[in-house]
């Protein structure tokens, strides 16, 4: 059985947890309490991921890190959602990229300081922020007028790895993505078998947003 250390609040935790239920693969969760600093440890972090990060993945005695390398290896393995030709397989590697580069980075650090950050937000970076956020979800929104998916007509790790933080309560951001009509997207990414909310997924106690 996989192990997944994960908590509730990460959307990359959240990614891998959504494929695995997808996949109808069961797995046990391991609770890791990084929103009071665990993954800063050293020696978590020497015992766990030395880059201090979740998710983590276990499979037998493998250890897998980083959401998108592990998506790419479970779709692999499980021979799902890692698309149906050479072409999709390279193209879902583009989307994963950006995702991790630009549309779930800059919304996941501004969703993190405004709702559990330890200080009251800068207006000047958060401005700045939800320029980036505003421009990576207008590319998303553009491609998806004319793609029911990321990549192709059918569900890839691709929307798995966009979707993640994109399921949680919308106070803990106050980002209005209704402004993007084609991330109507979610609505499909919602009725993929498996499809649960990560607060009800995931470990870990539901925190208020702080600001």
């Amino acid at each position: 059985m996989y192990r997944l250390h994960c908590f509730s609040q990460s959307g990359h935790c959240f990614k891998v947890a959504f494929l695995l239920r997808a996949l109808k693969q069961p797995y046990e969760t391991v609770f890791v309490d990084s929103m009071h600093g665990l993954t800063r440890n050293e020696s978590w972090r020497e015992r766990s991921n030395v880059m201090g990060e979740v998710p983590i993945l276990e499979d037998d005695s493998r250890r897998l890190t980083q959401s998108g390398s592990i998506l790419t290896y479970l779709a692999k393995k499980h021979r799902a959602y890692g698309g149906n030709t050479p072409e999709e397989q390279q193209e879902i590697l583009r989307w994963l990229f950006f995702d991790n580069h630009k549309f779930t980075s800059y919304f996941s650090s501004y969703r993190f300081a405004k709702a559990f950050g330890p200080t009251a937000p800068d207006p000047a970076v958060m401005a700045w922020l939800k320029g980036r956020m505003d421009g990576a979800y207008k590319v998303v929104d553009n491609h998806l007028a004319s793609s029911p998916f990321i990549v192709g007509s059918t569900p890839t790790i691709a929307d798995f790895s966009l979707c993640g933080y994109l399921f949680y309560p919308s106070e803990e951001s106050s980002y209005d993505i209704q402004r993007f009509s084609k991330i109507a997207w979610l609505e499909r990414v919602r009725s993929i078998p498996g499809w649960a909310s990560p607060y009800d997924i995931m470990p870990g106690e539901r925190i208020a947003p702080k600001w």
